[in-house]
């Protein structure tokens, strides 16, 4: 199999793990090899290439791996489901960004894909806050979380990191997908900073250099921006500085038998919250390399 067969493959066959066909433009922007490739050149493949045809198939403009042809059906009952909390993710991404010391707010998960899977499913967020008040700004964001369950809506920023600490230490195909696919609501310079920080990413996904949706850079208004920097006033000096300490101490008591659990890939510490207790990282990756060994395609390959 040529090297660019093999990369178009691969990308059908990890979207495959959460039951996602893909459009070729999608394949062409989330190309799982070393090299980029253009859009022709995998058009020309999938049209021509014999050995892709063996595994793929491409119907109503999707290509999918094998004769699962039901989850076009599938995929397109989850567009309609993303397309209805699409409204209510920029609503809570700009509460967020109102927050005193957030400075970037991203949207993550299955909604950044447009594969929610019903019209109530979490609302995953990345937040970037100021160095010294990751614990003190996660407290704040936990306050909208509650607030916003009493209307039905459930927020999860299950990742809080300060700006100093945007370097993602682990390097494998699901942590460069978790990135490239975030789509920024609020702050895009920084964004832009942690795209730069994260440079490894294009060693699996070259083409991918900014996201498939393009998002608005959301600036709060005049009174929210006021109110944002007395809340950063008043809890920026010493009081904050305790408060912080307290936090932090008392949410790592509280958190310790969670990232004890086998499937735990939480990292908490002064300088981020990722409370990924139920990692589906790895499950990922082990049907991944499944489904490569599947259609011979060696973890080498990846």
């Amino acid at each position: 199999m040529k090297q660019i067969e093999a990369a178009i493959l691969r990308t059908v066959l990890y979207a495959n793990i959460f039951s996602f066909p893909l459009t070729v433009e999608e394949i062409h922007h989330f190309l799982i090899d070393e090299q980029p490739a253009s859009l022709e050149t995998i058009r020309n493949a999938l049209q021509e290439s014999a050995a892709l045809q063996r595994w793929l198939r491409y119907e109503r403009g999707y290509v999918l791996y094998g004769e699962q042809l039901d989850l076009i059906d599938v995929r397109l009952a989850h567009e309609a489901a993303s397309e209805q909390l699409w409204g209510v993710a920029l609503r809570y991404g700009r509460w967020l960004a109102r927050l005193p010391f957030v400075r970037m707010v991203a949207l993550t998960g299955a909604l950044a894909m447009r594969n929610a899977t019903s019209g109530d499913d979490d609302l995953d967020y990345l937040v970037i806050v100021t160095p010294g008040r990751v614990w003190l700004a996660r407290a704040f964001t936990i306050v909208l979380v509650r607030l916003a369950r009493l209307w039905g809506v459930t927020v999860c920023p299950n990742y809080i990191v300060a700006e100093n600490n945007l370097i993602q230490t682990d390097e494998n195909i699901f942590v460069a997908h978790e990135v490239v696919q975030a789509l920024p609501l609020y702050g895009h310079g920084l964004y832009q900073q942690m795209r730069a920080a994260n440079e490894w990413t294009r060693t699996y996904l070259p083409n991918a250099d900014t996201p498939f949706y393009r998002t608005e850079d959301y600036w709060p208004g005049w009174g929210w921006r006021q109110a944002k920097r007395l809340g950063e006033f008043l809890f920026g000096g010493w009081l904050g500085n305790q408060l912080e300490q307290w936090e932090y101490r008392r949410k790592l008591q509280r958190f310790a038998p969670e990232m004890q659990t086998p499937h735990s890939a939480a990292r908490l510490d002064e300088t981020q919250v990722k409370g990924h207790f139920n990692d589906h990282g790895h499950p990922a990756l082990r049907r991944y390399y499944e489904q490569l060994s599947a259609c011979g395609l060696s973890d080498d390959d990846d």
